[in-house]
C-alpha cells in the first residue's frame, strides 16, 4: 500500500518540473486564435490578468456629543429635551419642564437639565462649562397701535365720519401692550361695537381668534376728526430752547387745530417756550419767543460797520433782546443811549444810521 502512493508523489512532482522547464525553453507556442474559437466565442481570446481589488473599509459613524446650548426660545407651554440639548437624538421631543408664561424669560441651571434628560438615555451631556440655560416663550405684541387701527377700520367712513388718514382715537385708559401667542397670525375680530356719533364715543369688545389669552377685550374712548401737527416728544420748561429732536409729528383731534399751530420744525427751534409745554400737546407759535441773547443791564460790545471802517466800543444793554430785535444801549463813555441791532450773544450793531454816526465820532471809539 506504501509503494503505489511513493510512485504517484513521484510521478507528480517530475510532471511539474517537466512543465516549468518547457515553459522557460519556450516550448509552449503562442496562443493563435482558432476557427473553433472564433465560432464558439466570437473573438480573439484575450488574456487574464490576476488583479487583486481592494474593497474600502466601510466609514465609521461620526457620533456627536449632546451639548448644552446656552439659551432656547420655545413656542409652546412644554420645554423639550431638543430645546435646551443639540444632536438629542430620538429623545430631543421629550418634554422636560414647563416653559415661562408667554412673552416671559426664565433660567434653569444646567445640574437640574442634566438630571432630567438622564432617564432618556441623553449621556455625556457637554455642558460646555454653562451654569444655567435662558429660556424665552416665543410671543407677539398687541399694541395701542394695532387696537386704535382696528377700532378705525371699523368705524372710519361711517356714520358721518371722515377716512381713517383724518381720524384720531383717544382711549380713556393707557393701552399696555398684550402678549399673545407666537403662533396666532389671526386678526383683532370685534365681538362688540357701540358708538355715539353725536358725542363720538365709543364702547367696543374684541378678541383674537384661537387664542387663550385675547378674549373679550374691552376698550372704551372717543373719535375725532384730527390734523397732523409738531407736538413735543417730553415736558418742555419754561424758558427752555427748542430743539428738533424735541418734536415729532403727531395726529391731534380737529378740536385742538388753530391758524397759529406749529406743523413745521422752522417755526418753533431755537426758540425758548413762554410756558410749560406737556409732551404730545399740540403747540402754537405763540407759545415761544426768540431765544435771549443780550439781557437787560447786560455790557455788550457795540460795533459800527461801514464801508473801510470797523469800530467797537463798550456798551450796556437797556432791555433784553433775541436775534435781529433793535434794543436801546448805553454808550459808557458818552452816557448817551443808542439804538443797535442784536447780532450775537452779547453784541449789538449800529447801522449807518444817524443815531449811530455820533459812535463813529466818539474819541474813545478804537479803530480795527
Amino acid at each position: 500500500m506504501i509503494r503505489p502512493v511513493i510512485r504517484l508523489v513521484s510521478l507528480t512532482a517530475l510532471t511539474t518540473l517537466a512543465l516549468a522547464a518547457a515553459g522557460v525553453a519556450g516550448e509552449f507556442p503562442a496562443r493563435t486564435t482558432t476557427p473553433e474559437f472564433v465560432d464558439r466565442f466570437g473573438g480573439t481570446p484575450i488574456k487574464v490578468l490576476n488583479t487583486s481589488v481592494v474593497a474600502p473599509a466601510p466609514e465609521t459613524p461620526v457620533i456627536t456629543r449632546p451639548t448644552l446650548k446656552a439659551e432656547a426660545t420655545v413656542v409652546g407651554d412644554v420645554v423639550r429635551i431638543g430645546d435646551l440639548v443639540e444632536n438629542a437624538g430620538e429623545a430631543a421631543e421629550v418634554g422636560i419642564f414647563r416653559a415661562p408664561d408667554i412673552g416671559q424669560t426664565g433660567t434653569v441651571p444646567a445640574s437640574r437639565v442634566l438630571d432630567a434628560v438622564l432617564p432618556h438615555r441623553v449621556l455625556a451631556l457637554d455642558t460646555r462649562g454653562l451654569a444655567e440655560v435662558v429660556v424665552t416663550r416665543a410671543s407677539r405684541p398687541i399694541t395701542g397701535k394695532d387696537i386704535e387701527a382696528r377700532i378705525l377700520r371699523a368705524l372710519a367712513g361711517q356714520s358721518g365720519l371722515p377716512d381713517a388718514a383724518s381720524l384720531t382715537v383717544t382711549f380713556d385708559n393707557e393701552i399696555k401692550p398684550l402678549q399673545v401667542e407666537a403662533a396666532i397670525t389671526a386678526e383683532l375680530r370685534i365681538v362688540r361695537l357701540a358708538y355715539d356719533p353725536r358725542s363720538g364715543r365709543f364702547d367696543i369688545s374684541l378678541e383674537l381668534p384661537g387664542s387663550a389669552i385675547a378674549r373679550k377685550l374691552r376698550f372704551t374712548g372717543s373719535i375725532s376728526e384730527s390734523f397732523e401737527a409738531l407736538v413735543p416728544t417730553r415736558a418742555i420748561a419754561q424758558g427752555e430752547v427748542m430743539r428738533a429732536s424735541d418734536l415729532v409729528p403727531a395726529r391731534r383731534p380737529k378740536s385742538e387745530g388753530a391758524p397759529n399751530v406749529v406743523r413745521e420744525a422752522e417755526q418753533a427751534v431755537g426758540m425758548v417756550a413762554k410756558r410749560p409745554l406737556r409732551a404730545g400737546q399740540a403747540i402754537r407759535e405763540s407759545d415761544f419767543a426768540k431765544q435771549e441773547l443780550v439781557a437787560r443791564n447786560e455790557n455788550v460790545t457795540i460795533s459800527y460797520e461801514v464801508p473801510g471802517i470797523n469800530v467797537s466800543i463798550r456798551g450796556q444793554a437797556l432791555e433784553p433782546g433775541a436775534q435781529g430785535d433793535l434794543i436801546n444801549v448805553l454808550n459808557v463813555q458818552s452816557k448817551k443811549t443808542l439804538q443797535a441791532t442784536v447780532t450775537g450773544r452779547g453784541r449789538v450793531s449800529v447801522g449807518n444810521t444817524p443815531a449811530s454816526s455820533r459812535v463813529a465820532t466818539l474819541p474813545s471809539n478804537k479803530t480795527r
